[in-house]
């Protein structure tokens, strides 16, 4: 009897350390992953945010304001993974920062459109008028090739990302300004028009029927597939993996359609031809 209310009295005194080390072992369980984003994307997240926190993953969105500030967190490791570039973006910034950053998973299509709050048709553009463009050195060929596509100008066919100087047709002397991405939208009140990135002409709410022209859609738009990213050392990351399988999926889908009212094509199952 003796023995046994001894054994009593201990187990009474470890039993307050015995739940702390359960509680400590069950919120160590719960891992937190920042992902950066742009802003608008938040809409695109959230839900999927929610669905991962009842795996045990806890999701922290990092909203950035332009292109040039998401890379720099992941290589710097303040946040764990992004998504707002294609590959194209991640490949050019890799080489021009000697950086190691990879793609996990595809995400959406965002082709570039041309805006105005002047006019209504490209044929409505005059001599001298003023068009912006992204200044980043991906979007911005692009958006000279949307501007050659809507027979505007002709830039130099052997330059795949070509730049102003690379233009060897503007029989309108079109004043072709390039500027930071998100100041777009807010150039069309002084620009004839503006090719604009999906995610700040959602933010400015232009309509995606009103634009006067938009990127071809085709097997030349695989570089251009949004992306997840990550840094190389963690291109195995198991929780990784369970983040792209709750973003790849039907719900996510109709989400992006909704979010960008049809901006954005969701690209992880896209055929392009």
């Amino acid at each position: 009897m003796k023995k046994f209310k001894r054994f009593a009295w201990l187990f009474l005194l470890l039993l307050p350390l015995l739940i702390v080390s359960g509680c400590g072992k069950s919120a160590s369980s719960s891992k937190t992953v920042k992902v950066g984003i742009m802003g608008t994307d938040e809409k695109i997240w959230n839900p999927i945010k929610t669905k991962l926190a009842k795996q045990g993953i806890n999701i922290k969105l990092v909203t950035f304001t332009d292109y040039n500030q998401p890379n720099a967190a992941l290589s710097n490791h303040e946040v764990d993974l992004n998504s707002f570039q294609h590959r194209y973006f991640m490949n050019t910034w890799n080489k021009a920062h000697k950086t190691h950053i990879v793609a996990l998973a595809n995400t959406y299509l965002a082709p570039l459109r041309l805006y105005s709050k002047k006019i209504k048709n490209v044929s409505d553009i005059k001599k001298g008028d003023q068009i912006t463009i992204p200044n980043d050195a991906t979007n911005e060929g692009r958006a000279l090739h949307l501007l050659e596509s809507a027979g505007l100008i002709k830039v130099n066919d052997k330059v795949a990302l070509p730049t102003p100087k690379n233009i060897t047709q503007n029989k309108l002397n079109l004043k072709i300004t390039p500027m930071d991405a998100a100041q777009t939208p807010r150039s069309l009140s002084d620009a004839t028009a503006a090719v604009i990135n999906n995610e700040f002409a959602a933010s400015a709410k232009l309509n995606a029927k009103t634009a006067l022209a938009r990127e071809k859609v085709n097997k030349a738009s695989k570089p251009y597939i949004n992306i997840i990213a990550a840094n190389k050392s963690d291109k195995n990351n198991a929780t990784f993996k369970k983040i792209i399988k709750a973003y790849q999926t039907e719900a996510t889908k109709k989400n992006i359609e909704k979010a960008y009212d049809g901006l954005s094509i969701p690209a992880w199952n896209l055929k392009l031809k």
